[in-house]
């Protein structure tokens, strides 16, 4: 897998749902900027689809949950925190409250936990009632 792709594409990805966050369904760009982020996920699901969701079924397999493991479109946030840009520039993300997909395991009974895709390296974390606590795959 191209990491490095992979980190582009899904950084185009959380620019735009930043971008779509900041505007109303009013706004004259909102449509053309939904139809873009829609066209870069089904991108994302065709070229990282299948690595992606393997990676996804370890770790569903580790956190022993009988859920079904969704395109990996389906686990970006809604919302991302942009942090500071490291020595070359690149922005990595952060992810607050109940954003992702849920999932159920008795591990963690009675918990909020969730699993959302981030860019910058490429990572599934674990939200868990709303915080990020663990990155459970890192591309690098």
């Amino acid at each position: 897998m191209d990491f490095e792709k992979l980190d582009v594409e899904l950084s185009k990805i959380v620019q735009l749902r930043i971008k779509l966050s900041e505007i109303t369904y009013a706004d004259p760009n909102y449509d053309d900027i939904e139809e873009e982020l829609h066209d870069l996920e089904d991108d994302l699901n065709e070229e990282f689809g299948d690595e992606l969701e393997g990676k996804l079924e370890d770790i569903y397999a580790t956190l022993v949950s009988d859920n079904d493991v969704l395109l990996p479109s389906a686990y970006l946030a809604n919302k991302y925190v942009p942090m500071l840009p490291d020595a070359r520039g690149v922005i990595t993300y952060d992810v607050q409250g109940r954003e992702g997909v849920p999932i159920e395991s008795e591990q963690f009974d009675g918990q909020d936990v969730r699993i959302v895709l981030v860019p910058n390296p490429t990572r599934f974390v674990m939200v868990i009632n709303g915080k990020s606590l663990k990155d459970l795959w890192r591309s690098r």
